[in-house]
């Protein structure tokens, strides 16, 4: 594994070392060892999460509050994902800015998220299979989200028309926002 690229703070980009040849291939996908050496970052991850989603399937801006807050370490299994952090710290000096990566099934790339940021993505794909790992368990009364298209957030989302839940429909503005981080 390496970072490919470090992102606003602790927001990370990693590439996985593969082992191919004529059968296929072999990654080792997560190694906290090796994870912790490479990032500096100690941390147990206690739940993963898988979904499955048609294209222009949109998921987010989500996030969980302190006590409860989650990091993530993300990925795509199957398909491909447009995906989107953005920094909800408000002491940072990137506070309200985001970054966006397209992860896939065949760049096998990862994001760390650290604690502080909201996530989203955009399937490309028809069936994308995204899975995450994450540093403490879900908490129904410590999620948030913020509106997936804020303008004041000028993400540039690659539909026009996603697909979105009835809960991301109602993000929060984040001009309207209190952030706890």
């Amino acid at each position: 594994m390496e970072i490919v690229k470090h992102i606003m703070d602790g927001v990370l980009l990693l590439k996985p070392t593969l082992f191919g040849d004529d059968r296929g291939y072999f990654y080792e996908s997560y190694n906290a060892k090796r994870f912790a050496e490479l990032t500096g970052v100690r941390t147990d991850f206690v739940q993963d999460n898988q979904s499955l989603s048609q294209k222009n399937v949109l998921r987010g801006l989500h996030f969980q509050n302190p006590p409860f807050a989650q990091g993530k370490l993300v990925r795509v299994l199957q398909g491909a994902v447009q995906d989107v952090v953005v920094d909800i710290r408000r002491h940072s000096p990137h506070y309200g800015q985001h970054f966006e990566v397209e992860l896939s099934a065949e760049n096998h790339l990862q994001m760390y998220i650290p604690e502080g940021f909201a996530h989203g993505f955009l399937t490309l794909e028809e069936q994308t299979v995204f899975v995450y790992k994450c540093t403490d368990y879900y908490e129904k009364n410590s999620e948030g989200c913020i509106a997936w298209n804020d303008p004041m957030l000028k993400i540039q989302w690659k539909t026009k028309t996603p697909l979105v839940s009835e809960k991301d429909k109602m993000g929060q503005r984040f001009e309207d926002f209190t952030s706890l981080f």
